[in-house]
């Protein structure tokens, strides 16, 4: 479980960024923020893995077996070994090209072994049949040996979703993971991080409102960092333009066009 209490971050100048968020997120739950561009979504996500430090507010997480922490006020060292467990899957992928799709996979467990390991002698051939494994699960096991730079944008996201699998996190966390996809590449990522929520909490951000009523079990929007919707994925368009205003026509027009760095 992941739970995120009173959340706020500043501008120096006073600029509230996130102001007062609060929400709860369980196994077995795959929760979207969504809201309009620069509401404070990304921010949020940021919050939840120790890459941004909010200036008051926890974000306390418990898994099984474990006692709770609050990544907000734990030091570097254990805040390193927490990350160790949140598994995110990146809008640009972030893999490295000229490895294969395998050794993409495996890279997601570099921090779980020592210096010495990884420099001399690397991951066990159990630990490369589990990565394996994992591009199996999403159904890339064919092309475990190719350069993942020859791959397209669909192809590398499910290695990144496997290579956060190969993790095996405690929470997952997904930032726009479907923005650079067209929509079928887009419906199977989708298809392919729901059932992860039965392992682990999921939480994502996301730009497609269509996307997060039909695969999410919940939704929570943010606009100008304030929290105003947390509740059924399936919302109306007055729901809708509350939430985005003038953006949300942008956004319909954005559901029917293919992005053009998508392959």
């Amino acid at each position: 479980m992941i739970e995120v209490k009173n959340l706020t971050k500043s501008l120096p100048n006073g600029r509230k960024l996130l102001d007062g968020i609060s929400f709860k997120v369980k196994k077995g739950e795959f929760v979207g923020i969504l809201g309009p561009s620069g509401a404070g979504k990304t921010l949020t996500l940021r919050c939840l893995n120790g890459l941004l430090k909010p200036d008051s507010g926890s974000v306390i997480i418990k898994s099984e077996n474990s006692q709770p922490l609050d990544i907000c006020k734990i030091d570097k060292r254990e805040l390193r070994r927490v990350r160790q467990k949140i598994g995110v899957i990146f809008q640009g992928y972030h893999l490295v090209k000229r490895l294969s799709a395998l050794e993409n996979v495996m890279i997601g467990r570099l921090g779980q072994i020592s210096t010495w390991r990884s420099m001399f002698y690397g991951f066990t051939d159990a630990e490369a049949e589990e990565a394996l494994k994992a591009l199996d699960q999403v159904k890339m096991s064919q092309m475990a040996g190719m350069q993942t730079g020859s791959l397209s944008g669909g192809e590398m996201q499910r290695v990144s979703i496997a290579r956060a699998i190969f993790q095996s996190p405690t929470l997952l966390l997904a930032d726009e993971p479907i923005s650079n996809l067209d929509p079928s590449n887009a419906k199977t990522i989708m298809k392919m991080i729901k059932p992860l929520s039965e392992l682990m909490p999921v939480v994502g951000v996301f730009h497609q409102p269509e996307m997060t009523a039909k695969y999410c079990t919940r939704v929570i929007a943010i606009k100008e960092g304030k929290l105003i919707y947390d509740g059924d994925p399936k919302l109306s368009n007055k729901r809708l333009e509350e939430i985005y205003g003038e953006e949300l026509e942008l956004i319909e027009q954005q559901e029917h066009m293919i992005p053009v760095t998508a392959k």
